[in-house]
C-alpha cells in the first residue's frame, strides 16, 4: 500500500512529462513544489538508494523511467538540505578540461540536461518555470595577459573537443556584460551554450516526476531516516540485500547505492565495520558560501561568470581567515537567476561538517565580486541586510578530483556514487546513467574505468 500525504492542492501529475508512461494523462502546473512526500508500507524494493540529493534523486529517476524496476529513496534529512540546496546550478564547460578523466562524464550530462529542458519545450512547458533554466552562456574572465593566453589555449582546446567556444577581446567582453570592469589586459573564454538551472525547482521536478510511479507501487521515500546498516542475506554473506534505518529494514532486492554526499566516507565505513573489508572512501566535506542578493537591480547580467583563477581558487586573505589550516579559497562566480536575484560566490575551505555560515568569508566574497564589478565597490554589502541570504554547503570531496562510482569489492549489490565535489548537479544526469546502466548490465555511454572504487578505496 502507498500513502500520500499532500500538503499543498497545486500538485498535479505531468501530461506526457519525460518522466509518465504512455498510460499516464494527466498534467503538472508549473510552480514551486509543493510539501509532498510519498511513503510505503512496504518494505521490499528493486532498489534501494541511500540519499536525497541531487545524485541520488536522478540515480531513482533513471531506474524509474528507464526500467521497471522499484526504487526507495531513504535519506537522514531531505533533500536540498546538503550541497544540493546550496549551489550556483550552473551547468557549464568552462572550466572542464577535454581530455580529462571527467570530461566524458561531464559532456554526457551537460547533453542531458539540455535534452530535459528541450523535452520540457516540446510538451509546451516552459524550462525556466520547471528548473530555474537559463540558456546564458558562461564567460570565464582573464584579467592580466598570462590569464589570457591560457584562455586562447583553452578556447582552442574546448573547440577542438566539439563544443562552441569563443575568445572574447576586451571590446567584446565589454559589449556581451557592460558591468564588466575591463582594460586592454581583460578577455574571455565564451561558450554561448551553456546553461544554468535552479537546484530547488529541478529537484522539486524530479521528485514530482518520481512520485508519479508510487500509485504503481514503484516508488517511496523514506526521510529522516538516517541509515544504520547494511543487511546480508543469510547474516555474514557477502551478498548486500538492502539497509536498516532506526525506524526499519528496507530491502533492495537488485542493488542498494550509497549517494550521501560529503556524508558518504564516514556512512561507508560505519556499514563496513561488521563486513570484514578493508576499504577507506576519502570523501571528505569542503564547506562553501554563496551569497544572494535578492531582486537586485543594480546592474544586470547576461551570463554566467567566473573568474580564470576558479579552476584553482587561489587562496584568499582577510582578517580572522587562517588561510594554511583551513585552505581556505575565494574566486569570483556571479549568476542571476530566472528571479532576478544576485548570487555571487564562491568559497572552498576544510573544516569538517560545520556549516555555519561566516560573515567574514561573505565579506570576503562581497569584495572580491567588487574587483570585477566596479559597481559594487559604491554599495556596502550592510545595505542589503534584508534582502540577502547565504547559503552554505558542504561539498563531497574525492582528493584526486573526481567522484567515485561504482559497485564495491567484496560485497554483491553494493554501489557508491559520491565524491562529485561542486559538480553534482552538473554531473547528475551522466552519474545516475552510468549506475543504472552497471546495476542493468547495460553497456556504459561513458567509459566508468576511471571512477572505479577498488582502484582508489581498497
Amino acid at each position: 500500500m502507498v500513502s500520500i500525504f499532500i500538503q499543498s492542492p497545486s500538485f498535479l501529475t505531468a501530461q506526457n512529462s519525460p518522466f509518465s508512461s504512455p498510460a499516464q494523462t494527466r498534467r503538472i502546473r508549473p510552480g514551486p513544489s509543493p510539501s509532498l512526500r510519498v511513503t510505503a508500507s512496504r518494505s521490499s524494493f528493486d532498489v534501494v538508494v541511500v540519499g536525497g540529493g541531487i545524485i541520488g534523486l536522478t540515480i531513482a529517476r533513471q531506474f524509474l523511467i528507464g526500467s521497471d524496476l522499484s526504487v526507495a529513496v531513504v535519506d537522514k534529512a531531505v533533500p536540498c538540505s546538503g550541497a544540493t540546496g546550496a549551489g550556483q546550478g550552473y551547468i557549464w564547460m568552462t572550466h572542464k578540461k577535454p581530455g580529462s578523466d571527467i570530461w566524458d562524464l561531464a559532456m554526457r550530462s551537460h547533453q542531458l540536461w539540455h535534452n530535459l529542458a528541450e523535452s520540457l519545450n516540446d510538451l509546451g512547458l516552459d524550462p525556466g518555470e520547471m528548473l530555474g533554466w537559463k540558456k546564458t552562456g558562461s564567460l570565464m574572465i582573464g584579467r592580466t595577459s598570462q590569464e589570457c593566453v591560457t584562455l586562447k589555449q583553452k578556447v582552442h582546446e574546448l573547440s577542438e573537443a566539439g563544443l562552441r567556444a569563443e575568445y572574447l577581446s576586451s571590446a567584446d567582453l565589454l559589449l556581451k556584460e557592460p558591468a564588466i570592469l575591463v582594460d586592454d589586459d581583460t578577455g574571455a573564454a565564451f561558450l554561448p551554450d551553456d546553461s544554468q538551472l535552479d537546484a530547488h525547482r529541478a529537484v522539486a521536478y524530479i521528485e514530482k516526476g518520481n512520485r508519479e510511479f508510487a500509485a504503481q507501487g514503484r516508488y517511496a521515500e523514506f526521510y529522516h531516516e538516517p541509515v544504520t546498516g547494511l543487511i546480508r542475506s543469510e547474516g555474514a554473506s557477502k551478498e548486500v540485500t538492502g539497509v536498516q534505518t532506526l525506524k526499519r529494514n528496507l530491502y533492495g532486492k537488485k542493488a542498494t547505492i550509497v549517494a550521501a554526499g560529503c556524508w558518504s566516507g564516514s556512512l561507508m565505513h560505519e556499514l563496513l565495520i561488521d563486513c570484514n573489508i578493508s576499504m577507506d572512501v576519502p570523501v571528505k566535506p569542503r564547506k562553501g558560501h554563496l551569497l544572494v542578493v535578492e531582486n537586485f537591480d543594480s546592474f544586470h547580467l547576461n551570463h554566467g561568470i567566473m573568474e580564470a583563477g576558479y579552476a584553482d581558487h587561489q587562496s584568499a586573505s582577510g582578517p580572522g581567515l587562517d588561510v594554511e589550516e583551513r585552505m581556505l579559497s575565494i574566486s569570483m562566480t556571479a549568476t542571476m537567476d530566472t528571479t532576478g536575484n544576485l548570487v555571487l560566490g564562491s568559497s572552498r575551505e576544510f573544516v569538517g561538517f560545520d556549516t555555519e555560515a561566516d560573515e567574514t568569508i561573505i565579506h570576503c566574497i562581497w569584495e572580491r565580486a567588487a574587483e570585477f564589478f566596479p559597481k559594487l565597490r559604491d554599495i556596502s554589502l550592510e545595505d542589503f541586510i534584508r534582502n540577502r541570504k547565504v547559503r552554505v554547503g558542504l561539498r563531497p570531496y574525492m582528493p584526486d578530483g573526481k567522484p567515485v562510482i561504482g559497485f564495491v569489492p567484496g560485497l554483491q549489490n553494493l554501489y557508491l556514487a559520491a565524491g562529485h565535489e561542486g559538480g553534482g548537479l552538473s554531473m547528475a544526469l551522466g552519474t545516475a546513467e552510468m549506475v543504472s546502466d552497471m546495476v542493468l548490465g547495460k553497456p556504459s555511454q561513458v567509459d566508468s574505468s576511471a571512477f572505479g572504487v577498488k582502484e582508489r578505496c581498497c
